[in-house]
């Protein structure tokens, strides 16, 4: 038995072994190390844009009172059916390059309100969302001031104390809106 650690071969038994033993290397030069840093720093940068993106996006789509959303839906049918039931119906001009809202309403009610709310809802970004007043101007036309609207689909609502219309749009514009109550639109 014969060892012999500086020729670097070792005899066991007359057999002999080579050392493999490979010369020193810094930490920094082996790819296995790299490998092991890199998976869990990815998790880790992955991680950390997934909390930038929670904290800096709103989640508008999730309603945080969704029972008394729920309760209000029954208020609000209760409104489109006072819309039909006054035989509501709205034409709606709008100028886009002057920013500027007209709206005709034809009624059978005796009255008409002074002013209308119309809303301009954006589908899926809340931020988009406009509210503009309409006053009145005499013989059922309503004027009003709107913002820059983006190309897309919009949800329409025109409402007064007691009643709703609703209705889609999609910019651009073809043709001038018609809203009506839900129970008078004709299916086509």
């Amino acid at each position: 038995m014969v060892f012999r650690l500086a020729g670097r071969n070792l005899c066991l038994n007359n057999r002999i072994f080579m050392n493999t033993l490979k010369p020193k290397t810094h930490w920094y030069r082996e790819p296995w190390v790299w490998l092991m840093i890199a998976l869990p720093m990815s998790a880790v940068i992955g991680g950390m844009i997934t909390i930038y993106l929670a904290v800096s996006t709103s989640d508008g789509l999730v309603v945080d009172d969704y029972y008394k959303r729920g309760k209000a839906i029954n208020m609000d049918l209760a409104r489109d059916e006072a819309a039909a039931r006054y035989q509501l119906r709205a034409l709606i001009d709008l100028d886009l390059r002057d920013n500027l809202m007209q709206l005709q309403l034809q009624s059978s009610a005796d009255t008409l309100p002074k002013m209308l709310t119309f809303s301009l809802l954006h589908p899926t970004q809340p931020g988009r969302d406009q509210v503009i007043v309409l006053r009145h101007a005499g013989d059922g036309m309503y004027y009003g001031d709107i913002d820059e609207i983006a190309r897309g689909s919009w949800y329409l609502q025109l409402e007064a104390d007691d009643w709703r219309l609703s209705g889609k749009m999609q910019i651009p514009l073809v043709d001038r809106l018609v809203m009506q109550p839900a129970a008078a639109v004709s299916p086509d």
